[in-house]
């Protein structure tokens, strides 16, 4: 490893303590099977979990692996199904790369090491749910999730699940025996990342293969929906994410990588300082070992522990288990890296006189040379035979060969092996590379120089059985940033002169002559590479170029009752909750319907979809985020084959009017992603009037200093227009978010400083009713001393204010979001706009064809409009929203279902009463009986012993009259 670390041996919180070296084979039980683990016994010291059955460890011994620190009972031995780390490339089925970001600072465990992830060392996964440190990414796999076929490979068969081990939810339940999967001590349990679908580690083998994407089904690309052809192109360029620069040039430097990268020289530099160990144990030293050339080379080293009187086997298995690697030990062999020479002696320590200076010698591992080995080859046609068969490789196997006897034995079309190639996949971190070998050459020679330049990358190195295909290469690329209102013959010269674009490699698909934004078609993939790297270096009109790598969604492949919900996130929202929001959209529905809008826009996403005859939308931020995807939706309706999608909120921002009235809330508190999913899924469509404003000037720009009149602006309305005090304020409040926008994170210190701007300004005075006119259906309406005037389309103004008043007034009707009228409302002041009190003067309504005339200077939702004296029209037009939880139908039948449920828990509860009290008056009566049988028993001993008594006193008497005949005379 590139920080020189020792390999990780304790468990994941430091519980345990070994009674012996960690190096003695002796006392060390090798897991049976493909598992990989090499189990020790351990005294425990602290509390600790099992990691496969998340019970308690009683007693002081427990069996830890050695390799990726699995702890578990001697009973769960036999029924342990997890992999270890470095057994995890043999069990990846269709080789996707991650994309690792910066980690939260919430508790994860390791998926390589088993360890629990600490602040800004941690990196995750931004499409599959992977956790890992800086320094264990580079021995992950390419086990990533499977979002879109490449055109090299069809995908057939049943979609199967892709299972991930660990960091599950607290309240998670397997699927199959509804008992807890979940623990926060340790990896346990497993998650499908597309369904969702929980369950422990020995259940997920019989739960069923075939996965049905889950409760989000409807809403979801499917994978084989979306095509995407890269080659060469990242996992970020891919899906459109942004690579941080913080863990690339901190955390990653103390990784360590095998793939060819180029941050190798800063990881060379920390490798050499932070070799050293903090503090070595008593009696124990470090040897530095390197997995081959490249290692060497780039300077990437583990540290190996080692005690007193080690063997050279034990040094081999501790630096294998280092690496995470499964060979062998008799098949490897540590070579020296000064001379190079292999270690004959017995005794380490011995042979190098009882000293490792400089924190131990330098070593390499190298794997020992052989005539004959037994290489894998998989199955890349996607039939129903075997996924991969066992191929013997001689010192004459060619690739022709190996190709021939692998197509015998998976029973493909061997009478003609011309049209099949053998591919080489290396499943690196970063990417996964595939080559196609030449029929000549010769396989165990290029299996040596893959161990001599790692043995890492040996063990992620597969061999394939492809189809040859003739298929035409299509990469689509988005390239924007361009002037706009251009034609499309302007915007070929352009990037002819810009980009040197091939004319017989590329043609213009698509023009967005608004957005100022081309749709490129390539057939090359090393010139859509240099075009697209090219574009992000060039200026247009002191404007950067943007390029964006585009899928193609396949109509065929998408089912008739799928809806699929395209999602925009402003991640620059909601005090920065939008990038969370945007990374936990990404698990749970496919990456290539999710995207960042600080990234683009809404463009790329709307062309995305414009051959899906119907899709909804999903936009998370504020009222300015809902209105710019509005406003791009509405420029670009003709060119939609689904020109009116309904339109849900995620509410971000800081006032979230247009949230309130739609019912989605009054801004993101951190409710579940899956939840708010789900309410899409059952969220009712109703119709809502945008209005089309014309600002046209009427007099010279104040700020004008050739004389000519402002151009007319088109602007579009959907909340509110507000002029005067109301256009003030949102002026100040937008200049001062520009000057410095890292401090607006907070939707309370944004409310703060609407506040602060909106005192500074309560002494000034407007007279506004002297300076505007306001005409209304053809007649001139006398305004009142008022300071602003606000034209309102929804019933929310100022973060839920309802400056309409109460139903109460019956002058005036309860306004609608549809009614195709506005509500003009005037202001008297600071005090009034703030506290937000109802009642406000009402001069007139402003119906939707009358368009009316004013003087005054205007801004719509926040945005500031330069003015002068002008005239202002209006026009609108209904479009499509999503409202939660309605009176519709579905919410009329869960409203029904909810009182069913209520009314019958409400007479169980009165039945559970009357049955409670007639137990209890049972009870009772059962009491009472017992109660009259003892009566009836006093009863009758009472007469008994009444007559025994009368039976003695007839004996007294007896005694008597017997005395009185005995005393007479004879």
């Amino acid at each position: 490893m590139a920080d020189g670390s020792p390999a990780r041996a304790e468990a994941a919180d430091g519980s345990w303590s070994a009674t012996a070296s960690p190096l003695r084979p002796e006392k060390r039980q090798q897991e049976p099977g493909a598992l990989g683990h090499s189990f020790k016994r351990v005294t425990l010291t602290k509390p600790t979990f099992c990691h496969h059955c998340s019970d308690f460890l009683w007693g002081l011994l427990g069996f830890l692996c050695e390799a990726c620190n699995l702890m578990c009972h001697e009973k769960c031995l036999k029924r342990l199904r997890s992999l270890c780390s470095s057994m995890t490339p043999s069990a990846v089925r269709v080789p996707v790369a991650h994309c690792f970001g910066p980690d939260t600072h919430k508790r994860r465990i390791c998926c390589v090491c088993r360890k629990q992830t600490e602040g800004n060392n941690a990196l995750r996964c931004e499409v599959c749910e992977l956790h890992v440190h800086a320094d264990c990414a580079a021995f992950t796999c390419a086990d990533c999730r499977f979002c879109h076929v490449d055109g090299t490979r069809q995908q057939q068969g049943m979609f199967q699940h892709h299972w991930r081990e660990g960091n599950l939810a607290s309240s998670s339940r397997c699927h199959l025996c509804r008992r807890s999967c979940s623990s926060s001590d340790g990896l346990a349990g497993m998650r499908c990342e597309w369904c969702g679908v929980t369950c422990h580690a020995a259940c997920h083998l019989r739960v069923a293969p075939v996965c049905t994407l889950g409760r989000l089904r409807l809403m979801m690309l499917h994978p084989a929906c979306v095509r995407l052809q890269s080659r060469n192109f990242s996992k970020h360029h891919c899906f459109r994410i942004v690579e941080g620069g913080r863990w690339r040039n901190e955390g990653m430097k103390s990784s360590f990588m095998t793939s060819h990268t180029d941050d190798s020289d800063d990881v060379t530099n920390v490798a050499s300082k932070d070799g050293q160990p903090a503090a070595a144990e008593h009696g124990k030293q470090f040897l530095k070992v390197y997995d081959g050339d490249d290692a060497l080379r780039r300077g990437h080293f583990r540290l190996v522990p080692i005690v007193r009187a080690t063997k050279n086997q034990e040094v081999l298995e501790a630096a294998l288990r280092a690496f995470y690697l499964p060979d062998d030990p008799q098949d490897v062999q540590l070579q020296e890296v000064g001379g190079l020479e292999r270690v004959h002696s017995g005794d380490i320590l011995n042979r190098n006189s009882g000293s490792l200076k400089g924190g131990g010698d330098s070593w390499m591992l190298r794997a020992k040379g052989g005539r004959a080995e037994v290489i894998r080859v998989y199955d890349g046609s996607g039939s129903s035979g075997p996924d991969h068969v066992s191929v013997s490789v001689s010192e004459d196997s060619t690739a022709a060969s190996v190709l021939a006897e692998a197509l015998e034995q998976l029973k493909l079309q061997k009478d003609d092996t011309t049209q099949w190639d053998l591919l080489e996949v290396v499943m690196s971190s970063k990417q996964v590379q595939k080559q196609t070998l030449m029929p000549q050459q010769n396989i165990l020679a290029k299996l040596h120089d893959i161990r001599k330049t790692s043995l890492r990358q040996m063990n992620r190195t597969r061999f394939y059985v492809v189809e040859r295909q003739n298929q035409a290469v299509r990469v689509r690329l988005l390239i924007g940033g361009l002037p706009p209102q251009l034609s499309k013959e302007q915007y070929w010269q352009l990037l002819q002169e810009q980009l040197a674009v091939k004319t017989h490699l590329a043609d213009i698909s698509h023009v967005y002559p608004s957005q100022g934004a081309v749709a490129l078609q390539l057939s090359c993939f090393s010139e859509a590479e240099r075009v697209f790297m090219l574009a992000k270096d060039v200026t247009v009109k002191e404007k950067s170029l943007t390029s964006l790598v585009i899928p193609e969604i396949q109509l065929s492949q998408l089912g008739e009752d799928v809806r699929p919900l395209l999602v925009f996130v402003n991640t620059k929202s909601g005090g920065l909750k939008g990038k969370e929001l945007l990374y936990a959209f990404r698990k749970l529905l496919n990456p290539h319907q999710v995207f960042d809008l600080s990234n683009g826009g809404p463009l790329p996403g709307l062309h995305t979809f414009r051959d899906i005859p119907s899709f909804r939308v999903l936009a998370c931020g504020g009222d300015g985020t809902v209105g710019w995807v509005l406003s791009v939706l509405e420029e670009l309706r003709h060119q939609l084959v689904c020109r009116e999608p309904p339109v849900g909120i995620v509410p971000l921002g800081t006032g979230n009017d247009l949230s309130r009235v739609l019912r989605w809330g009054t801004g993101y508190s951190g409710d579940d992603p899956s939840h708010m999913l789900a309410c899409v899924d059952e969220a009712d469509e109703v119709l809502m009037d945008r209005w089309t404003i014309l600002l046209d000037a009427q007099e010279l720009a104040e700020n004008s200093a050739d004389g000519r009149l402002e151009a007319p602006k088109i602007v579009h309305m959907n909340n509110y227009l507000g002029v005067g005090i109301d256009a003030e304020l949102s002026l100040d409040f937008h200049q001062a978010r520009e000057d410095d926008p890292e401090k607006f994170s907070s939707r309370f210190h944004n409310k703060g400083v609407y506040v602060k701007v909106g005192l500074q300004k309560i002494s000034a005075t407007r007279s506004l009713h002297r300076e505007l006119q306001l005409h209304v259906d053809g007649r001139n309406v006398a305004l009142p001393n008022i300071e602003g005037l606000i034209f309102l389309n929804i019933p929310s103004w100022g973060s839920g204010a309802d400056l309409w008043g109460s139903e109460a007034d019956c002058r005036y009707s309860k306004p609608s979001v549809n009614d195709g009228l506005l509500e003009a409302v005037g202001v008297t002041g600071v005090v009034h706009m703030v506290s937000g009190w109802p009642g406000a003067e009402r001069p007139a309504f402003w119906h939707s064809h009358r368009p009316g005339n004013l003087h005054a200077r205007g801004a719509q939702e926040g945005f500031p409009r330069a003015g002068g004296r002008g005239a202002v029209a209006a026009a609108s037009r209904a479009h499509h929203h999503l409202r939660r939880w309605t009176q519709g139908a579905h919410a009329a039948k869960v409203q029904r279902q909810a009182r069913e449920v209520a009314a019958g828990w409400r007479q169980g509860r009165a039945l559970g009463k009357r049955g409670l009290l007639r137990g209890m008056l049972g009870k009772l009566g059962l009491l009472g009986r017992a109660l009259g049988k003892l009566g009836l028993l006093g009863r009758a001993l009472g007469k008994l012993g009444l007559l025994r008594g009368m039976l003695g006193k007839l004996g007294l008497l007896g005694r008597a009259l017997g005395k009185l005949d005995s005393s007479r005379p004879k």
